[in-house]
This record gives C-alpha cells, structure tokens and sequence, in this order.
C-alpha cells in the first residue's frame, strides 16, 4: 500500500465517521496502552463483536443504520453498521480500514428471519478488510458471543494474523454460513445504494422503523429449547 492509499484508508467518511469525538474517545479506551497495532485490531474486533448486539430488524430506511457513530450510539446493529464501527474504531487507531460487500447464503437464519427476508441468501453483507502487517486481511465482527451460544456455533475469532470470515458449519457440523458473491471493497458505505437495493431485494424486511423490536437472541433461544 502506497502513502496516499494509506492516508485515504486512515481517513474520517461520512459513514465511516472516525473522527466523530465519542467514536475516538472509545478507541483510545479501549486500545489505552496498546502499541502493537495487531493487538489493537484484536481488541476492537472483539469489542464490536461482542459488545455490538447484531440485529436484523434495523430500520433499513434511514442513514445512520450504516453510520459507525450512530451503530455506536445505539449498542446494537446489523452487518453493514456493525462493519461502519469496526472500520471506524481502527481508523481511529491507526489501522487502514475499508468496508467490504458480499452475499451470504445463511443456512441457521431462524425462520422468522427467513420470513421477513423471503431467502436464504442475504445480499450485501458488510465485512471489514484491515490493513496489517503490509497485507490486506478480511475480518467479520458480525454476530456477537451470546447469539452464536444460542444458535449453537462458536464464536467467530480473529488472531489478527489470517482472514476471519463467517463459520462454514456450526458446532454439531451443520452448515452455518457460505459465501456467494463479492462486489468488493469501499472507501465508505455506499449507504444510498443500500437503502435503495435493500428495498428493492427485501421489501417486508426493509420497513421504516424496523421490522420488529424482538431481539433476535429470542428467536434463536426459543429454538434452541
């Protein structure tokens, strides 16, 4: 990576929002002492992952659904948003980030999840690519540790060394998560064309003020039982 790819992928979006003071004022917290920059990628890996409830019944309709300040704000959101901060918070530190898109065919989604999407295959899903140690590494911060011990699959971890993409299988070896497209990586969330798309693919999901406000560790406890 080139000086300038470096200062663009360190630098503050609009989604991407790294230099919004709450934003920056967590990164320092939680990175507080840590000069190793794959440290810090780790431990804000597992903060957003864990720390960020995942939730598929955002309000798909409105901006700061993909805004990382706002994913911040709310302690709860879905891929995309969830990518937002992740990127954010290694902006903030020191670490080039940009935000990666692809489709996902999900094969534990709970069935209210699959009645609101209509599919298995969930399109654009966010993931976040880093830059450490002079290699780009690919890096999901998507479903925190309490909804993966309700479905049955263990946590997704990241040693700050190799790619951390979504479980192929869950613990009793089911398949979990599969990859199916890739439309590459961006500066910043393309949040218009995710509002437009997302519409347009799941128009019963995509509801102004959320699908639903039931916590989806409900839906996975509930089947679990």
């Amino acid at each position: 990576m080139n000086d300038i790819e470096r200062r663009l992928y360190l630098s503050p979006a609009e989604y991407v929002d790294s230099d919004h003071p709450r934003l920056q004022s967590h990164a320092v917290a939680l990175t507080a002492g840590i000069a190793d920059p794959v440290e810090r990628a780790r431990v804000l890996y597992k903060a957003v992952r864990d720390g960020i409830r995942y939730d598929p019944y955002v309000d798909y309709t409105v901006k700061d659904t993909f805004r990382a300040s706002s994913v911040l704000a709310a302690g709860h959101g879905y891929c995309v948003g969830k990518a937002a901060l992740y990127a954010a918070l290694c902006r903030a530190s020191g670490i080039p980030a940009r935000v990666g898109l692809s489709d996902v065919r999900n094969h534990l989604a709970t069935p209210q999840l699959l009645e609101a999407v209509g599919t298995d295959v969930f399109g654009f899903h966010g993931y976040v690519d880093i830059h450490l140690d002079d290699r780009w590494i690919k890096v999901t911060p998507t479903f925190n540790d309490t909804l993966c011990a309700k479905l049955g699959v263990a946590v997704l971890e990241f040693d700050g060394a190799s790619d951390a993409l979504f479980q192929p299988f869950n613990g009793a070896g089911r398949e979990f998560m599969e990859y199916v497209a890739h439309h590459g990586t961006y500066f910043d969330v393309p949040a218009k064309f995710l509002i437009r798309e997302m519409a347009q693919l799941y128009p019963k999901l995509c509801k102004p003020g959320g699908y639903r406000d039931r916590p989806m560790e409900d839906e996975a406890a509930a089947l679990a039982r």
